[in-house]
């Protein structure tokens, strides 16, 4: 009767240790993931790496360059676009053009603040350095272009302006040349808005060796008014059809920008 006694007291004692190195060591289970391994719901996911991997990476490159749509790791564009036009483009997209919506109140399944990350971890880690901090440049926008003076381009005078600054790599007729390929065929212009034109007239494309608007012509940088004439006539050789659409602003109901700000 002792010896059976002690026989339970021992299984007893033995299923207790067991239970406690269960519970103890439960997390080194095997197959179970890592803290930072683990699912976490699209809305709650905090790291710029992810975020951009899995929303903006597809266009603009995983390194923020050479990818089909405009680098996002330029400090001089960034030195361009203010941080509440960064998170509007992000947010609300632009409409006609191949660049979505990412704001959930406008159709994408990014929230503000996840918007507001991105765009604030761009700024942070491709951002202005003082390199850029003095640099004047053209307005950002073609309304900031207006109030400045210089917002309403002339295709006419536009046509000069190419020839000035542009046709040495694109061509005589904008069709493509030597150094550039053509910056008028109908499927490029289709899928680009007068903003995004603008834009890279005057940042260019760094990734793809394009100069900027200050050194398109050495000694000789654009300006505002010749960066909108040009825009102007770039936009004219766009397809009819798509003209009056991409021509206008891409927000003008965004409630929390009235303008863009000039950089």
């Amino acid at each position: 009767m002792i010896m059976k006694r002690r026989a339970v007291t021992a299984m007893v004692t033995l299923a207790a240790f067991g239970l406690a190195a269960l519970a103890g060591g439960c997390s080194r289970l095997p197959g179970k993931p890592k803290e930072e391994e683990r699912w976490v719901a699209s809305a709650q996911v905090t790291d710029f790496n992810q975020l951009y991997a899995q929303n903006c990476a597809g266009c603009h490159g995983s390194e923020g360059r050479f990818g089909s749509a405009r680098p996002l790791n330029d400090p001089l564009y960034l030195s361009l676009i203010s941080p509440d036009n960064l998170r509007q483009v992000i947010r609300q997209g632009t409409p006609g053009t191949s660049m979505p919506a990412f704001g959930q109140k406008f159709g994408g399944q990014l929230t503000d603040a996840q918007v507001d990350l991105l765009a604030e971890q761009m700024r942070s880690r491709w951002g202005s350095t003082e390199e850029f901090k003095a640099v004047q440049l053209p307005p950002y926008s073609q309304q900031d272009a207006i109030a400045n003076g210089t917002g309403t381009g002339d295709a006419q005078r536009g046509t000069t302006v190419y020839n000035t600054y542009c046709s040495q790599c694109h061509g005589t007729d904008g069709r493509g040349g030597k150094a550039a390929g053509s910056i008028v065929d109908p499927n490029y212009l289709k899928l680009v808005s007068d903003q995004a034109l603008r834009t890279t007239v005057i940042v260019g494309r760094p990734d793809f060796g394009k100069p900027d608007c200050r050194s398109n012509t050495p000694g000789h940088p654009m300006s505002a008014q010749e960066v909108s004439d040009v825009v102007a006539w770039l936009a004219a050789q766009r397809p009819k059809v798509l003209a009056s659409e991409l021509a206008q602003p891409a927000h003008p109901s965004a409630p929390e920008i009235k303008t863009a700000s000039a950089r």
